[in-house]
């Protein structure tokens, strides 16, 4: 246990380090940003690619992938339900808002979270794979069509899964854990190198964006839909993966508790993104971006005390 909280205050000690840069504005308006955009595209995808491929890959697809996608989707559906015909919201709204409830912080905080916290960064790839690779494909395409009635080309939705540089980190991870194959260690020592750069990069805009973060604003946000789609997040998308988990597939000891803590982390910052694209449910979803973020760290630590 004491290990575990070791790992909390390690993630939080960088995320306080970035608020305070944030907060003297040492990096200027765009740090976040740029911190954001280098671990997206330059650091994590060699850090995927050189902890996945010295992984047990059977490990990894099996029971972690299938708690991660069944616990977000019936999140999602409940969310769903709830918003559609208790909160009444129309079809766009609904959507971004079951996103909110259900797709988590897998990069900037599921990376530390799993290095830090369940010593092996390798648990997060099964929630990335899902979100990246099978999730966002399909409720972006949703989007498209209930936004402006577009209708994506298959060849489209999977050019846009296959160049996406977490998804390319983490194909080359898998090609070489199956293969056995090794980079030359002249190749090696950069890429370790640059990888090294991605959570401290990630934490650090994290931070960052933490700063002026005001949530459930008086008379600017919908506080129905965020305190809902915050609720579902932050404690009925953890109890859905423990379940799951641990009655109907079995699991318990450190896998069990690696795939919870998975399901409690906050809402993926890029939902805020894709609703500022759509122009839909914008207030909604930063608002839940924040409120999770603010209160998931607790609702993990409360998973810890229970299962570590």
């Amino acid at each position: 246990m004491a290990g575990v909280f070791s790992g909390f205050f390690i993630v939080w000690a960088v995320i306080g380090t970035g608020y305070v840069v944030g907060r003297r504005r040492v990096l200027g308006p765009q740090g976040q940003l740029v911190l954001s955009k280098f671990a997206f595209y330059v650091a994590s995808p060699p850090l995927l690619f050189l902890t996945i491929s010295e992984a047990d890959i059977g490990r990894l697809l099996s029971a972690p992938l299938l708690v991660a996608a069944v616990s977000a989707v019936a999140t999602a559906l409940v969310h769903a339900g709830l918003a559609r015909w208790v909160l009444h919201r129309d079809a766009a709204t609904t959507v971004m808002g079951a996103q909110a409830a259900s797709q988590v912080n897998s990069a900037n905080l599921g990376i530390p979270i799993a290095t830090f916290v369940l010593g092996d960064a390798t648990m997060v790839v099964p929630v990335i794979l899902f979100q990246l690779a099978l999730n966002t494909p399909v409720y972006l395409t949703i989007m498209d069509v209930l936004t402006d009635g577009r209708r994506p080309s298959l060849g489209n939705v999977l050019g846009n899964v296959v160049t996406n540089p977490m998804i390319m980190g983490s194909g080359l991870g898998m090609l070489f854990a199956v293969t056995g194959w090794r980079l030359p260690e002249v190749v090696h020592e950069p890429v370790e190198l640059v990888a090294g750069a991605s959570i401290p990069a990630m934490l650090m805009a994290f931070g960052i964006s933490l700063v002026g973060a005001s949530p459930l604003r008086a008379g600017a946000s919908p506080r129905r839909d965020v305190v809902l789609a915050a609720g579902l997040k932050l404690v009925l998308h953890p109890v859905l993966a423990f379940l799951f988990a641990r009655f109907v597939l079995g699991l318990d000891g450190h896998l069990l508790y690696a795939v919870v803590v998975m399901a409690a982390l906050p809402t993926a910052q890029n939902i805020y993104v894709a609703a500022v694209r759509y122009g839909r449910a914008e207030q909604l979803c930063r608002d839940t971006v924040l409120l999770t973020t603010v209160v998931a760290m607790l609702t993990m630590a409360g998973v810890a005390l229970l299962l570590a």
